[in-house]
């Protein structure tokens, strides 16, 4: 993980996790021929997000090391302005819904500086045993920790089940 799990804590406030910090800036091998962020690279960003919000909510070390592990089993991705090489990248992560398998959550990432919103990413995860690859059911520590810090807030595109 690029994040020390020991690293600077974000704040929760109005059900975001919100870190003052920069979560990276926009690398010139992620700009494309039209001087911006490419579209995967945002993908990279997020995920780069995840890594920095799972010891937040129980997830990372402790749930690996416990033989279980989060795949992403489905994802949104809006782009509403652009990013260019050297802007600093903010994040910030909220747990819109779980229930004993699955977590559906939202990321934001906006100008660290200047404070506008460039895209949000919504993103269903699954619980998995990784020995046997298949999906399983959250540790109850897990699951009380998504209890104290989800929204309930709708999703944008995204459904906890499916349609």
């Amino acid at each position: 993980m690029p994040f020390d799990e020991k690293g600077p804590l974000p704040r929760f406030e109005e059900g975001w996790f919100r870190w003052d910090q920069a979560l990276t800036s926009v690398r010139p091998e992620w700009v494309d021929g039209y001087k911006h962020m490419n579209m995967g690279n945002y993908l990279v960003a997020y995920d780069l997000q995840t890594d920095r919000l799972w010891p937040q909510i129980g997830l990372g070390h402790p749930l690996r090391a416990s033989g279980l592990g989060t795949f992403a089993a489905e994802a949104w991705l809006d782009y509403q302005r652009e990013m260019l090489e050297g802007m600093p990248i903010g994040a910030d992560s909220m747990v819109l819904a779980f229930d004993e398998k699955r977590l559906l959550a939202r990321h934001r990432m906006y100008h660290l500086t200047e404070g506008w919103t460039a895209s949000e990413h919504e993103v269903l995860y699954l619980c998995v045993d990784l020995e046997r690859r298949k999906v399983t059911n959250w540790p109850e520590a897990v699951v009380a920790r998504f209890a104290e810090c989800a929204t309930g807030e709708a999703p944008r595109r995204l459904a906890l089940k499916r349609r």
